[in-house]
């Protein structure tokens, strides 16, 4: 195990500024992501680490350089440095969630994680925050590396879906009550900006709109919750 060199952790630092690679330190996140992504380099403050790395490079460094580099209060002594393979986009085979301009990355990464859960076969991210976003990838505790993720701008997913007749599905606190509609066919839920909900062009591809029904003279939930309720509502007989 070589001892990580000055110029190293500078380089390293730089890029982390720029956020052109992912910095990952949690290790079971490392351990989930490892055949999804291209790594670089795993640093450590440890002998040993406690999963198998292969032949990729492990460099030995100190506590310090490890806090300075990492996303988290308290890193657990490994972090690695990689890069996150995008994907080509492809026509998905089952049903798949669409968000559209969401911004929080707690509430991205929620629904990316309900969406594994649920089997829901691929996402797309619409103007969306980015897929490396730390926070994002923390709070889907790791599910982004196993789940096909598409980002794409409002206007290239506009023109996706209308090139090959994609089924939408838009979450709408005035549309059918989620818990008495049924689904013959896949179909693509979209959860919309937590503010401003479904964007006018994403609206006008959607043939249903789809509510929760609620009391107390709430309106709406979080969006990473009401997502991953309508979600399962629609996988229940296939999680049974």
């Amino acid at each position: 195990m070589e001892r990580a060199s000055k110029e190293l952790i500078s380089n390293l630092k730089k890029q982390k500024r720029e956020k052109s690679l992912l910095f990952l330190d949690n290790v079971k996140i490392i351990k989930d992501a490892l055949p999804h992504i291209n790594v670089k380099m795993i640093l450590t403050t440890v002998e040993t680490l406690p999963f198998d790395v292969g032949d990729i490079k492990v460099y030995k460094t100190d506590a310090k350089t490890i806090e300075m580099l990492a996303d988290t209060v308290t890193p657990q002594g490994v972090l690695c440095v990689a890069e996150f393979k995008k994907q080509d986009k492809a026509v998905p085979n089952g049903n798949f969630l669409v968000l559209d301009t969401l911004q929080d990355p707690g509430n991205v990464g929620t629904l990316i994680r309900t969406s594994v859960a649920c089997d829901f076969g691929a996402v797309f991210l619409v103007d969306c925050v980015h897929v490396t976003n730390p926070k994002l990838i923390r709070s889907s505790v790791g599910a982004v590396f196993n789940q096909k993720i598409y980002e794409m701008s409002k206007e290239e997913f506009v023109k996706f879906a209308i090139l090959n007749n994609l089924p939408l599905a838009k979450c709408d606190m005035n549309g059918e009550n989620i818990f008495t509609k049924k689904f013959e066919k896949p179909i693509g839920i979209v959860v919309g900006n937590e503010g401003q909900g479904v964007s006018e062009e994403i609206s006008k591809l959607s043939k249903i709109s789809l509510s929760i029904p609620m009391k107390g003279n709430i309106e709406s939930l979080n969006a990473g919750v009401s997502g991953s309720i309508i979600m399962y509502q629609i996988a229940k007989e296939n999680l049974i």
